[in-house]
């Protein structure tokens, strides 16, 4: 365990940082999950707002430094290709 003042702070500093990422982590792929059952599933209809769901959590989480801006980008972009399997 740290023991300067400046390293004590660091370490409460990155106990909060890492339970908000994890949040932001748990949500992103809670609606990710959440959109592959409805293109599995029948509900075909609900896909469209799915997906939009899906990728404005995955923006938003890129946005606060939770995943990389690439990585970002390529969930998005293999989400999309999913949900249209015709347009790919």
């Amino acid at each position: 365990m740290a023991n300067h003042k400046s390293a004590l702070k660091r370490a409460r500093q990155n106990e909060i940082r890492r339970i908000r990422n994890k949040s932001v982590k748990t949500r992103v792929k809670n609606i990710i999950k959440d959109l592959k059952l409805a293109i599995d599933g029948e509900s075909k209809e609900a896909v469209p707002e799915k997906l939009n769901a899906a990728k404005s959590a995955v923006d938003k989480a890129a946005k606060k430094g939770v995943i990389h801006r690439r990585t970002a980008a390529r969930k998005i972009s293999r989400l999309s290709r999913l949900a249209n399997p015709d347009s790919a």
